[in-house]
């Protein structure tokens, strides 16, 4: 009987200290989104890894991005996509091709778009603290994300916030077909002017361009 209550003593403590770990981690996740979300608007330099032993890849994109509430102009994989609020607009430049879908980019890929950066968390992931590290002279909060569907094209997720400032600052994905992609933020500014124009489609500019627009 003494064992068995040491025993479950035991694993009470364990489910209590990973409650505590998981609402911790949740809490700095809603700090970051709450802080980095107040702002009127955001400009962000990256760069994405994205690494595969088994296919043999290693390849790093630079892109960037202006987010103002719903509203983004991101320029990424070689398109360029504006999100107005309603409708996305994905424009192919290399083809002078232009697709027009309602609403905003979705994970159905499993890739979390820059885009998603402050909301993709909030549904479907189980939190944990991770660990702590110096990079750059930078100390980095990491938080573990595990998707609680066993089915999803995405097995684990780090997210790596800047303790002082509380933003984020990269963020690690590994995916089930075992690619591991590397997010990081180069540079960063927030509220600064910007055109109502770089949220608009200018429709015009682009027919008379050549463009095909779907």
């Amino acid at each position: 009987m003494k064992k068995l209550s040491t025993l479950f003593l035991g694993l009470l403590i364990t489910i209590g200290g990973y409650a505590q770990n998981s609402t911790k981690a949740k809490a700095l996740l809603d700090e970051v989104s709450t802080k980095m979300g107040a702002y009127k608007n955001m400009y962000i330099s990256f760069s994405s890894t994205l690494t595969n032993e088994d296919a043999g890849t290693n390849d790093t994109m630079r892109g960037n991005i202006i987010l103002q509430g719903e509203k983004y102009n991101l320029n990424y994989l070689g398109n360029n996509f504006i999100f107005d609020g309603t409708k996305l607009y994905v424009i192919n430049n290399e083809e002078q091709e232009i697709n027009i879908s309602e609403g905003e980019l979705e994970e159905d890929d499993g890739f979390i778009y820059p885009s998603k950066l402050l909301t993709f968390y909030k549904e479907g992931y189980s939190y944990s603290m991770g660990k702590i590290k110096n990079i750059r002279g930078r100390k980095v909060q990491f938080i573990n994300l595990t998707p609680i569907d066993s089915h999803s094209e995405i097995v684990s997720v780090q997210l790596g916030v800047d303790a002082k400032t509380k933003h984020i600052y990269k963020l690690i994905q590994v995916g089930a077909n075992g690619s591991k992609t590397t997010f990081t933020i180069t540079k960063f500014k927030s509220n600064q002017p910007v055109s109502e124009k770089l949220f608009t489609f200018d429709k015009e500019k682009f027919l008379q361009k050549g463009f095909t627009i779907d």
